[in-house]
């Protein structure tokens, strides 16, 4: 009895760590989240008028590691849990569906976080936007952990699980570029090596959100889809603490500085990557539309695969994931650095081509239902596709644009991209699954995604051994 009456209870079953999702969506929340987000980037200390490049690349990979945990943990949720928690009137298969749908909300989301921070990135600064993305996108998460479901508010349950996604989507919009912007301006003729280090967030996301997972699922099944799955949100609260306190040691850049002292901020930064950098918008969006894809068909759409159509345990294909993006620990720095010596297009070109070459072969693996064959596909299918694609990629968007527009350009373009293939990729290949009955329509799904990057590769100049543009 005491410790029912302990707790604080509000519709009906709820207590109030759940109910404090609810805050989130009062008339003006959302102004009021960016605005205390704004206030804390805005509080900076002035005291560090230098960081070295080892200080930037430091805080830009651990604050993109938490904030692609952040991210990645819904795709994991939405392939395990999400459908039976917020969709559960569905039959399995259009629940799945409808829980990638509100997966790929935070794709939407993301160009439109990429333009509102690529705009105030390109005119009040690049750290100040890295800590305020950072507080969004935690929050965010933080929340998602304390949503009530379905069986407990009905119909609202999904929508304010939309929202949260929402939120997610716009913070990583402006973070990724952000973080990639800020190691090139530092990063002198290195560009390639450097920025690589800040990719090697994604991997890290992908092991900590799969491997936390993975953890959570030994818990009986009761236990996991009562409280277990809300922990890997919960704690996110914490590395974004630690992540906030390193980034606002951080000093402006070099490069954004020299353009406030000319005095030649612009008014509309992100309106003028379309109306004069429109190509090197396209070729962003081009080059990256391979990449981001593949990332997410082959870490959420082969754990829903191997689970649902080849029947696998979830334990065989999450381990799998975990140990492909252990492995691009070390073959994203490779790829950045052999980018320094053989250009962007070189490395571009290679993860294109085996791109088409393993579409087919990456599901000849994974039926055999061999867990050591899955591994080891999944391993050289992300090394010798994604790695080569992505590790070049945090120096390749930077470098397409100039200094006045570079947050903004590099956020649009790397953004419409994701909202385009990699939100929609596990939506798009379940349901091209579900229509041929076989993996065949994927796997040409992915050969039409690489021939678009190998193409747009082509046309791309070779930024390498260029200066950054001024």
């Amino acid at each position: 009895m005491a410790r029912e009456k302990s707790r604080i209870v509000i519709w009906g079953e709820l207590t109030l760590p759940q109910v404090a999702t609810a805050i989130m969506f009062s008339h003006d929340a959302t102004r009021k989240l960016w605005g205390m987000a704004m206030t804390a980037a805005s509080g900076v200390s002035s005291a560090a008028e230098k960081s070295t490049t080892a200080q930037v690349v430091w805080a830009a990979a651990l604050g993109t590691a938490i904030e692609w945990y952040d991210f990645l943990i819904y795709g994991t949720a939405a392939a395990l849990v999400l459908n039976k928690l917020f969709f559960p009137s569905f039959d399995p298969f259009v629940g799945t569906l409808a829980a990638f749908s509100t997966y790929a909300v935070g794709f939407v989301a993301r160009p439109i976080g990429g333009a509102i921070i690529g705009h105030y990135g390109d005119r009040l600064g690049r750290k100040k936007m890295l800590v305020a993305t950072m507080i969004a996108m935690g929050l965010g998460t933080f929340l998602i952990g304390c949503l009530p479901t379905y069986s407990q508010i009905g119909v609202w349950a999904p929508i304010f699980l939309v929202i949260l996604r929402f939120v997610q989507g716009i913070g990583l919009g402006g973070e990724w570029s952000g973080a990639v912007v800020m190691v090139a301006e530092h990063a002198g003729n290195r560009r390639g090596f450097y920025g690589s280090l800040v990719q090697i967030g994604f991997p890290v996301g992908v092991a900590a959100s799969t491997g936390i997972f993975g953890l959570m699922t030994q818990l009986p099944e009761a236990d996991f889809l009562s409280w277990g799955w809300r922990v890997p949100f919960l704690i996110s609260i914490l590395l974004v603490g630690v992540g906030f306190i390193v980034r606002l040691k951080l000093a402006e850049t070099p490069h954004f500085k020299e353009v406030l002292e000319r005095k030649e901020v612009l008014a509309q930064p992100a309106l003028e990557v379309l109306r004069r950098d429109w190509r090197s918008f396209l070729l962003a969006i081009g080059i990256t539309v391979s990449e981001v894809g593949l990332a997410y068909l082959l870490t959420v759409f082969t754990v829903v695969y191997a689970t649902t159509q080849l029947g696998l345990p979830r334990q065989v294909i999450l381990n799998a994931v975990v140990y492909a993006a252990l492995v691009e620990f070390a073959t994203l720095p490779l790829a950045g650095w052999l980018s320094d010596i053989f250009g962007r297009k070189a490395l571009y070109l290679a993860g294109g081509v085996f791109s088409v070459a393993l579409a087919f072969p990456l599901f000849w693996f994974l039926d055999t239902r061999d867990p050591a064959l899955i591994t080891l596909a999944l391993v050289v299918t992300m090394t010798l596709t994604h790695a080569l694609l992505f590790g070049p990629k945090a120096a390749f968007m930077p470098e397409l644009f100039r200094t006045q527009v570079r947050y903004s350009g590099a956020s649009l373009g790397a953004n419409v991209a994701a909202a385009l293939s990699g939100g929609f990729s596990p939506l798009i290949a379940t349901a091209l699954l579900a229509w041929a009955g076989s993996y065949w329509a994927v796997s040409v799904y992915i050969i039409a995604l690489s021939v678009i990057t190998i193409i747009a590769t082509l046309m791309a100049p070779e930024t390498a051994r260029d200066q950054l543009r001024s």
